[in-house]
């Protein structure tokens, strides 16, 4: 089998109702979605991360003109050289970022043909699942103009319970003082039983993070994400041992080598890469086995469409408990509640929570099939 042609697919989608989080304005939903064809008729999908502030075009550009040339003509199953060349002939211009993201997109791509040419799921070829469904956390909690807070956030927290979520993520980075008033009124909202966490996304110093903490210390807080500057590695181990707060971050590191020093110098409790941009299924593996070396807790960074949802969920089927145990510890799934025009849809709707669990799809890759309708609705025409 061998590769003939490499698509790329830009959507977008302008949102009804814009919102926001510590970083900007989000107006649309966007995507980078990669198409791999093989010469004995085997499409595989991928998807590369699209942050709500970042055009999917740039990852598009690189997949394009740097990683198309070197994987046409080429085995799939070569996936893990193929990994290597991608990157190593990009290292002078893409150690971290952009590159690396659609270096994902690819492989993500390569490991879905790998799947639907002999019939199994990812996980399977990884090594088998150590879970056949996972329990979600809802993650939205992002600002509406003109809604009141911190009451719309209790109204979206008791919206979510009602679907049967036991867990949720606030949204924060809204100023120190606000932020401690608004996770003292949600968690006096829904009561003690629920499972809840901070995200920053970067947005405050050691100092400002610090603070946050030490307020929200007897708020029964499970973890509290990206407080400060993912540059900040040293911050994070003086934040790390504070409070009971596990300190969780990685949705913006990327490769075995990126995370190696935050896994080794155990400057963090939760490592959270993301499929879609740390370097996808040959890569994030490689970021979960030293994570399990150093018995820390996996549970990746899930923003995107159906694709990423459903790659990540491949991904989480494989992710050790570490360590394994009587009762183990378990990784969640970050299920995104917020608004996304084409997520379900790109998909046939074929990932949903009953019951409180997600189960992982068990169909040949990915797992699910891709509604090219829908691309065709969301794409930008070139």
């Amino acid at each position: 089998m061998k590769i003939i042609d490499v698509k790329t697919h830009v959507l977008t989608s302008p949102l009804a109702e814009p919102f926001a989080f510590s970083m900007g304005w989000v107006t649309q939903r966007g995507t980078m979605i990669v198409e791999i064809i093989t010469d004995e008729g085997i499409i595989g999908w991928g998807e590369s991360l699209c942050h709500g502030l970042q055009p999917p075009e740039i990852a598009e550009t690189i997949v394009q003109t740097a990683l198309k040339p070197i994987i046409i003509g080429q085995d799939p199953f070569d996936v893990d050289v193929l990994w290597e060349r991608m990157y190593n002939l990009t290292r002078p211009f893409g150690q971290k970022g952009a590159v690396p993201n659609a270096i994902s997109a690819v492989d993500i791509a390569l490991w879905d043909c790998l799947g639907r040419a002999i019939g199994k799921p990812v996980c399977k070829l990884l090594g088998g699942a150590y879970r056949n469904s996972i329990t979600p956390y809802a993650t939205g909690f992002y600002r509406v103009a003109g809604k009141k807070y911190p009451e719309a956030a209790v109204e979206e927290a008791k919206m979510h319970i009602a679907k049967g979520f036991g867990a949720m993520k606030l949204k924060i980075g809204f100023g120190v003082e606000e932020d401690i008033h608004y996770i003292r009124q949600v968690r006096k909202e829904i009561g003690p039983d629920i499972k809840l966490m901070l995200d920053a996304n970067h947005a405050y110093n050691v100092s400002s993070a610090r603070k946050i903490l030490k307020a929200v210390e007897n708020e029964d807080i499970l973890w509290f994400e990206e407080p400060i500057s993912p540059e900040d590695i040293d911050g994070y181990r003086e934040l790390k041992n504070l409070t009971s707060i596990y300190i969780a971050a990685g949705e913006n590191e990327f490769t075995k080598i990126g995370f190696r020093d935050w896994v080794s110098k155990r400057a963090i409790d939760i490592v959270q890469p993301d499929l879609c941009s740390a370097g996808g299924f040959t890569e994030c593996r490689k970021i979960s086995a030293l994570a399990q070396a150093w018995h820390m807790t996996l549970i990746p960074h899930v923003w995107g469409s159906g694709i990423g949802l459903a790659a990540s969920l491949q991904f989480l089927a494989t992710v050790p408990p570490a360590p394994l145990a009587l009762n183990p510890i378990e990784p969640m799934l970050e299920y995104d509640q917020s608004s996304h025009p084409f997520r379900q849809e790109l998909i046939f709707n074929a990932i949903n929570m009953e019951e409180g669990i997600v189960k992982i799809p068990d169909g040949p890759g990915l797992g699910v099939e891709i509604n090219r309708e829908v691309i065709e609705r969301y794409e930008v025409k070139k």
